[in-house]
């Protein structure tokens, strides 16, 4: 436990949090245009062909990897999407995940649950 004394000499430093999505700019989502796209293996336990896009981000110029969530796509070279955090835990170096149902990334019509996140309206009664 700290002491009177030991406050008063040092002070409290706050704790630094740590960003993983620096291309970001601590912004939630960003704009960007698809270089190239690609079939990435993932790390050790798991046997697979993931879909990855390298991306160029619109405010900085960055090049990042993209992993394109669920089953198909209709990504092109030079498709402009928009960019958010969250990686794929099996790649390596895949930091982001574009935003299913914005710009020119399709949403996932044949989704029943999530839907949310691959970018379909939920039907208001």
């Amino acid at each position: 436990m700290v002491t009177l004394n030991q406050l008063i000499k040092k002070g409290r430093r706050r704790k630094i949090r740590e960003v993983h999505t620096k291309a970001l700019g601590a912004a939630p989502m960003r704009k960007g245009t698809v270089l190239r796209i690609f079939e990435q293996s993932p790390k050790k336990p798991n046997s697979a062909k993931r879909k990855v896009a390298k991306v160029k981000l619109k405010f900085n110029n960055r090049i990042i990897s993209c992993f394109i969530p669920g089953e198909g796509h209709n990504l092109t070279k030079h498709s402009q999407i928009f960019v958010r955090g969250g990686r794929c835990q099996d790649l390596i170096g895949v930091r982001y995940k574009p935003i299913r149902g914005k710009l020119s990334l399709e949403p996932l019509h044949k989704r029943v649950t999530r839907k949310s996140k691959y970018g379909i309206k939920t039907k208001r009664k």
